[in-house]
């Protein structure tokens, strides 16, 4: 058993019990018993995003994903809206696979806004926007309902999020926003190790997919043919069947625990975890815009963030420290998935004791 605890952005920790579950004899992924298993994922995973639209089931990082939204929707031009490190991935593969984007960019820190949306798209060159629901790297939380209540004043633009650090810990009304494509991997809130990914898609995502050349989609990521095969309970392609056991293990506990109270409980930590590190450290994210599943600590204590971090990890608290141009100037605290406000109160308790040392040392 693992003595240390993962309070990383993702990985996050994984309980025993979903372990265990992924360790099950494997099934034939073309037979009955996998059929009823993915029909069982697909409805709990629908109730977590509150759809009735279709979920595809990915052996891949959410990156995979991320590369196939654009792959198979883009045939105008992208409009990439950025606020941090993965959101800026999004730009960047679309660049790299060749098709047309412009990318609208905030300061790190700062969450897109409704109006920065219309702006752009009032030009009319845009048939997709990609956004992220909750950049890592920053700890922001983008208002997405406003967001999708623009992009659907224009009927032609396909809205697809990535949902990474936020799906299974915030709430996200696919069906009720109108959102056409979101994806996570499951790492993160979701609480299973990495190597698989979920979307959800709409039908209007895939008809306009269904109409995209096939040398731009691709075969490994052609949302169209996952779908095809999901309908009949299948991928096109081996899934891991590992992943799904934990899937199915996981989507009965957060649906024993209510997805409400779910979204309940991850407010509270990260409410816990502001509250602690408000005045200690400062807070990178916009006021209004914090994270429920991850923060972004500023560093206004003055103290080495490295040896912080490294003091945590020796007393079994791995902690994160910032990512990209935010790496030795912030660090940040993961508070999601199967974690209880008694795993953060512990964390915070040592947390507390090392930056008093460090702060004596000065």
């Amino acid at each position: 058993m693992n003595t240390k605890k993962l309070f990383i952005p993702g990985p996050t920790h994984v309980l025993d019990e979903t372990l265990r579950a992924m360790a099950q004899y494997p099934i034939g992924h073309r037979g009955q018993a996998y059929k009823d298993l993915h029909f069982e994922v697909v409805a709990g995973i629908q109730k977590v995003l509150f759809t009735k639209q279709s979920i595809l089931l990915s052996t891949s990082s959410a990156t995979g994903l991320m590369e196939a939204s654009v792959r198979n929707l883009v045939q105008k031009r992208a409009a990439n809206f950025t606020c941090g490190a993965f959101s800026e991935r999004w730009a960047e593969i679309t660049e790299i696979c060749g098709l047309p984007q412009d990318t609208f960019s905030v300061a790190w820190g700062k969450p897109n806004q409704p109006e920065q949306v219309r702006e752009a798209l009032a030009t009319g060159k845009y048939d997709v926007v990609t956004i992220v629901h909750n950049e890592t790297s920053t700890g922001v939380t983008n208002p997405i309902a406003e967001i999708a209540k623009v992009v659907n004043e224009f009927p032609h633009v396909m809205l697809c999020v990535d949902s990474v650090s936020g799906m299974a810990g915030l709430p996200f009304y696919f069906d009720e926003w109108g959102v056409d494509v979101v994806f996570a991997s499951v790492q993160k809130a979701w609480a299973l190790p990495p190597g698989f990914a979920v979307m959800a898609i709409s039908d209007r995502a895939l008809r306009r997919a269904e109409s995209t050349i096939s040398s731009q989609k691709g075969f490994y990521f052609d949302l169209p043919l996952m779908a095809k095969s999901g309908a009949k309970g299948q991928t096109p392609i081996t899934p891991s069947l590992p992943h799904m056991f934990g899937l199915q293990s996981q989507l009965k506990r957060i649906l024993a625990e209510t997805v409400e109270n779910r979204f309940e409980r991850h407010r509270q930590m990260a409410h816990r975890s502001r509250e602690w590190g408000r005045e200690k450290f400062g807070l990178f994210a916009e006021s209004g815009y914090e994270s429920n599943t991850v923060t972004c600590f500023n560093n206004n204590a003055g103290i080495d963030l490295g040896k912080l971090i490294q003091d945590a990890g020796n007393q079994g608290f791995i902690i994160s420290g910032g990512y990209g141009e935010l790496k030795g100037k912030t660090f940040r605290i993961g508070h999601m998935g199967e974690h209880q406000m008694a795993d953060i109160e512990e964390l915070l308790i040592v947390l507390d004791a090392i930056t008093n040392a460090l702060r004596d040392d000065r």
